[in-house]
């Protein structure tokens, strides 16, 4: 194949520092490179050096029909694109080209200057001639400057399609942590539930959801603390890391109203003493089912409970679907006969309190205040 005789020739080239100019590498890569992609480089009304736009030049345009640029290609010497950029987008975006190619014959950077980010967000593809495989080297050439998917239109549908992908991997990057922190931040069931039995097969033991809860707040605040740390560090390149955790962390659940200075509940200003937490959600659920008879049936018709199971039921198997071990060892049958789950953590059991005083007509913090403990 031509394309990768001419290729492998060129890598050679600049391995053995050839190419010692601009010109050089204009000559004898790129307008070698666009030969064998089909380009006829003796044609200056379609390979158009020096093309003049407002008074500024790029140094070629790349052109379809002949004298209508479709793609723009600026050159610099090996080891000179940096901050080349703003100057070839400006002369794209005047022009309304869709494709810019900034290339110093080695490293080939293909943009989209009229999508949406910085320049480096408009990048679709950066390919290294001497640093990658020849047949990808070949592929990506092809795929985006070969005379034909130029002319026909392929080669930009190509670049467009690639950069969604780009563009949707970075938002997917970006939002990851994100959706960690907030699965963190909620105390969401599943993700404690997992690490908990992931515990319990190393050591034999299962933490209870707040200690798995208490453990991951940890270290999202440690995560963040070493991202400012990371951002801060001091001109000789040194990272103060931090020597321990927070007692506690940020974010951590709310000991509840207030007025309430003693674990326990009150409904309607009468307060109602209690163990621990899970002794506040079995006893609230119980005054709210003697104050309203329909209060329980009504709780578990609503549409979503957790992500996987119900907080309410009639029998606990019912509250841990396929867990039998979670339905024995975690549930508490309430007074009215109904069963509720206990395998839940503090933040978990205020929004469980928080939806059953919804249910009642109950505003939460007012009617009825809660106080889990630590």
């Amino acid at each position: 194949m031509a394309l990768e005789h001419d290729l492998e020739d060129i890598r050679s080239g600049i391995k053995a520092g050839r190419f010692v100019s601009e010109a050089a590498v204009s000559q004898g890569i790129v307008l070698r490179i666009l030969h064998a992609l089909g380009w006829q480089t003796y044609d200056t009304q379609t390979v158009c050096p020096e093309y003049s736009l407002s008074g500024r030049r790029v140094d070629f345009a790349l052109c379809h029909p002949p004298g209508k640029p479709a793609a723009f290609v600026e050159v610099k010497q090996l080891g000179q694109t940096d901050g080349a950029e703003r100057q070839l987008f400006e002369y794209a975006f005047h022009a309304g080209i869709p494709m810019a190619i900034l290339t110093d014959g080695q490293e080939w950077n293909f943009f989209l200057p009229g999508e949406q980010g910085d320049y480096g967000e408009r990048r679709v593809y950066k390919l290294d001639i001497v640093g990658r495989e020849i047949s990808e080297c070949v592929e990506r050439l092809q795929r985006y400057l070969r005379h034909e998917a130029v002319v026909s239109g392929e080669a930009i549908r190509a670049a467009r399609q690639d950069y969604m992908n780009v563009a949707k991997e970075r938002q997917i990057r970006s939002s990851l942590p994100v959706a960690w922190e907030q699965l963190v931040k909620d105390e969401d069931d599943l993700l404690i539930e997992i690490i908990a039995d992931k515990v319990e097969n190393l050591c034999g033991f299962k933490p209870d959801p707040d200690t798995v809860a208490k453990f991951l707040r940890s270290r999202v605040q440690l995560t963040k603390t070493l991202a400012v740390s990371d951002h801060a560090q001091s001109a000789e390149g040194r990272i103060e890391r931090p020597v321990g955790l927070p007692d506690r962390a940020s974010g951590a659940p709310p000991s509840g109203a207030d007025s309430l200075s003693t674990v326990g509940f009150v409904l309607d200003g009468r307060f109602y003493s209690a163990r621990n937490a899970r002794d506040v959600l079995v006893r609230t659920f119980d005054a709210l089912a003697e104050r309203d008879s329909t209060f329980l049936e009504r709780f578990a018709s609503l549409p979503k409970h957790g992500r996987t199971r119900r907080y309410v039921a009639r029998t606990p198997e019912e509250l841990y679907p396929g867990r039998a071990d979670l339905a024995r060892e975690h549930s508490a049958r309430l007074k009215s006969g109904w069963w509720i789950g206990t395998n839940v953590s503090r933040a978990t059991i205020k929004r469980i309190i928080e939806m059953a005083g919804d249910v009642v007509g109950l505003k939460y913090g007012a009617s009825l205040k809660v106080n889990l403990g630590e």
